[in-house]
Parts: structure tokens; C-alpha cells; sequence
């Protein structure tokens, strides 16, 4: 799919989550259904999702850390989607520099980096070292909620 001006302009409106369609090609100074079969469009083709998101700074107990991950063998791509596939894991990339992939991870009171190291991360093969960064305070620290609410300590 090309991704022209209006998508972006569609998109940079839905910053605010809650806005109406409706809303959107007022603004916008198109038809709704221009809007929602962009939107659709974009969804169905991988270019766009729209989640809710949490500020991880003010949720108590939780954290962002950045995993840098030095692999042994070079298919980097499937390793990357193979990590991305953990608990814990909010992205993935492959990078360049002293790494071959950068992880991000959401992680609580009871699935630490202990947890994440000893039940997650033991099930790749070919990790060579990893380095984590610990977030003690950032900004806009956006983040789907991905790990399971059920299991949260009471």
C-alpha cells in the first residue's frame, strides 16, 4: 500500500485515540467514508493498528528495559521475530552497532529481568551475551499492555 498525504494526515489524527471518524474528515475536509476505508485499509495491510497504551511511569511496579542482544549465528532476521515472540517483549529490531538486536520490554513486581532472563530468553538458542538498560525515569514511556492482567499480585 502506498502510504500518501491523507494516510499520514488520518494517522497523525488518531493521535488523540478517541476521535470520531466523523471527526477526523471534518478536519481533515474529506468524506467519513474516506476515513474509515483508509483506516481499514491501512489496518488490513500492516501499516497502521490502533491500541490503547499505557504511561509505564505511572503504573506502579512496572518498567521499561532495553535488552541489546549479541546473537552467534547471523540470520537475524528470524531470530529477531523468534525474540519478539517472548513475554515481555513490546518490539524487536535488528540494529547496527555493538548489538544485532535491541529489545523492548514491559516488565512488573513478580516477571522481572530475572524472570524474563531465566523463562523467556532461555528458550532462544544462539544468544552469545546480552546488556540491559534499566529505565529509572523517561518521558512519553508509551506502551501497549501486553503481559497478562490475570497474574498481576494482588
Amino acid at each position: 500500500m502506498k502510504i500518501d498525504k491523507l494516510s499520514f494526515q488520518i494517522a497523525g489524527q488518531l493521535l488523540d485515540g478517541r476521535k470520531s471518524y466523523r471527526e477526523i474528515a471534518q478536519e481533515l475536509s474529506v468524506a467519513e467514508n474516506t476515513v474509515r476505508s483508509r483506516i481499514n485499509k491501512m489496518q488490513q495491510d500492516g501499516v497502521m493498528d490502533i491500541v490503547g497504551r499505557l504511561d509505564v511511569e505511572k503504573i506502579p511496579g512496572h518498567t521499561i528495559v532495553y535488552t541489546g542482544v549479541r546473537l552467534s549465528e547471523r540470520d537475524l532476521f528470524s531470530k529477531c521475530q523468534e525474540l519478539s515472540e517472548l513475554k515481555g517483549v513490546i518490539s524487536s529490531a535488528v540494529v547496527t552497532g555493538r548489538f544485532d538486536i535491541i529489545l523492548t520490554l514491559l516488565l512488573r513486581e513478580g516477571f522481572g529481568l530475572l524472570e524474563f532472563y531465566s523463562n523467556e530468553m532461555s528458550k532462544v538458542d544462539g544468544i552469545l551475551s546480552v546488556e540491559s538498560f534499566v529505565v529509572y525515569k523517561g518521558t512519553r514511556m508509551m506502551a501497549p499492555y501486553i503481559l497478562d492482567p490475570d497474574t498481576l499480585p494482588e
